[in-house]
């Protein structure tokens, strides 16, 4: 443009055109492969009926997943300090997972991509994300710094994204039937520690006084995996990655990530996470 000055005109054009495709590509395939999905029936809709809870229900719920988080927790292989160790193969064992309930949820079958690990971990874990679900090249994404027993149930969750199962709530309900009905201990274990987390949170929002001991049930074993996201060490250790602090990071990522939400019709935003446990009470005690 400064030095060509008898083909600006061309140059203009081309810069332009090439503008024009990578928008139109970009948002093409956002539309078809992501914003179209938030309109679309919802998974939970098409095979179960919803319907109303009481507190008594969510505190069995509670008892339920704590008994089953207990008993696996002694199934599987741990570290030398105690903590959960992933030895199934990851993207086997959850295609696997995903295509044995596949028979009673028909929208789960079909071809499984590998999930693949995000190179820049450090940012993914700024942005307080375990998994992506990358539209533009329709691929499912983890974080590899999480602790293993995020894993199996993140890589279900992403790969219910890849069945148009979009709504983030829907997706972890699907994420969790798939791990809890796996072959694999380790999957199933991942999938019970994460529905005890949000049953948790919803039990202790709602004041439900009664179901508090049941947390003094709580296994040590448990409570070593439970509510765990990176190592202990991790931030230090990477202390020269961080170029933005992650405070800011994080802030950011959650107010694009919730306006995003509130954009495709999900008014809630990132509390919609939550709404797992309105998905397991119909899972466990549909009317």
């Amino acid at each position: 443009m400064i030095f060509r000055k008898k083909s600006r005109k061309k140059i203009s054009l081309c810069y332009c055109t090439t503008v024009l495709v990578i928008l139109t590509y970009i948002l093409t395939t956002e539309t078809m492969n992501c914003f179209i999905m938030y309109h679309c029936t919802k998974f939970s809709e098409k095979y179960f009926s919803s319907s109303q809870h009481k507190d008594k229900q969510l505190t069995e719920l509670y008892k339920i997943l704590i008994d089953k988080s207990n008993e696996l927790s002694s199934d599987v292989t741990r570290d030398e300090n105690g903590r959960f160790v992933l030895t199934a193969d990851l993207c086997k064992t959850a295609k696997s997972a995903m295509r044995n309930i596949s028979d009673t949820y028909p929208q789960l079958k079909g071809y499984y991509p590998d999930a693949k690990a995000i190179h820049s971990d450090f940012f993914m874990s700024q942005n307080s994300l375990l998994g992506i679900y990358f539209p533009f090249s329709f691929e499912a994404n983890y974080n590899p710094a999480t602790y293993d027993i995020n894993l199996p149930n993140t890589v279900c969750h992403e790969y219910a994204h890849l069945k148009g199962i979009i709504q983030e709530d829907e997706a972890g309900f699907t994420a969790f039937i798939a791990s809890v009905n796996s072959s694999s201990p380790e999957f199933q274990y991942s999938g019970y520690i994460n529905a005890l987390e949000y049953v948790y949170n919803q039990v202790y929002e709602n004041k439900i006084t009664s179901a508090y001991a049941l947390t003094n049930t709580i296994s040590d074993k448990v409570e070593a995996d439970w509510f765990s996201f990176v190592p202990d060490n991790y931030w230090n250790d990477n202390k020269e990655k961080e170029i933005i602090p992650n405070k800011t990071v994080d802030t950011i990522s959650n107010i694009a990530s919730d306006t995003s939400l509130k954009l495709n019709g999900v008014e809630d935003g990132q509390k919609s996470y939550s709404r797992i446990v309105d998905l397991l009470l119909d899972y466990y005690f549909s009317s």
